[in-house]
């Protein structure tokens, strides 16, 4: 029987890639959208050559989160790999930073993962088995100017990982975080030309990354061969911040 997986955020470049590196293996493959984005994800659903389920989730908010699980398990699934993908960004320097957009970030990119994790845990930890990937940056590693509430959210994703990690390793379930570098995603291609070599020029293998590049490294830590690894987390960044 084919394991589900459910991917937040699905729908943006390395969600999508995910998604079909994951199909490509036969899982079942359900992703989350934000609710104000209803018609882009089912357009988007109807262009994969994938079949995917979509379902309607704010990440930041629990009661969303709660709604999406009992939607998911109303249509006969449960979900055996979690893939805590979606973010955002508002960046802006500290001295100048509104509370607004330093919560949005933290309620998106880190409260997420309690609200989206919490749904399906028990799930995993009963069926004895589970996959749960969270997906930091980079920038959680090194910081980056301009980025504190970001840089914050994702250095908590891999201390989440860390602590939950120790808290199921005994019921079959992994923790995991992977840390993307600079990837050629719509996000990252919309900045401006020259901005963007600047920050290739600063990656010494010179190039972005390939959502691919993060999406089979993601299928790897949901396989069986990876059922040994836990608590860590794996850059992905071309070579710009190694430690």
């Amino acid at each position: 029987m084919s394991k589900t997986l459910l991917v937040t955020g699905g729908t943006g470049g390395i969600g999508t890639a995910v998604c079909q590196n994951m199909a490509d293996k036969g899982y079942t493959i359900l992703s989350t959208y934000y609710p104000a984005e209803e018609e882009q994800a089912k357009e988007w659903a109807e262009k994969q050559s994938f079949d995917v389920a979509i379902y309607s989730c704010d990440v930041s908010d629990y009661e969303s989160c709660a709604a999406m699980k009992e939607a998911i398990a109303a249509d006969g699934h449960n979900v055996d790999i979690i893939v805590n993908n979606a973010g955002i960004t508002r960046d802006g320097m500290f001295h100048k930073m509104s509370p607004e957009k330093w919560k949005a970030v933290m309620a998106t990119n880190l409260d997420s993962l309690f609200n989206v994790t919490h749904q399906f845990i028990s799930g995993m930890i009963e069926r004895e088995f589970g996959r749960v990937i969270n997906i930091a940056s980079i920038n959680g590693q090194k910081g980056q100017a301009g980025q504190t509430n970001y840089s914050a959210a994702k250095a908590g994703a891999h201390g989440f990982s860390m602590a939950l990690a120790q808290e199921v390793v005994r019921k079959g379930i992994t923790v995991n975080t992977v840390s993307p570098g600079y990837i050629g995603t719509e996000m990252v291609m919309a900045i401006r030309e020259d901005i963007r070599d600047m920050i290739i020029d600063q990656i010494p293998m010179k190039r972005l990354g390939q959502p691919e590049e993060i999406a089979s490294l993601v299928g790897y830590l949901a396989s069986d061969e990876a059922a040994f690894i836990t608590g860590a987390n794996f850059a992905a960044n071309g070579g710009q911040h190694m430690h």
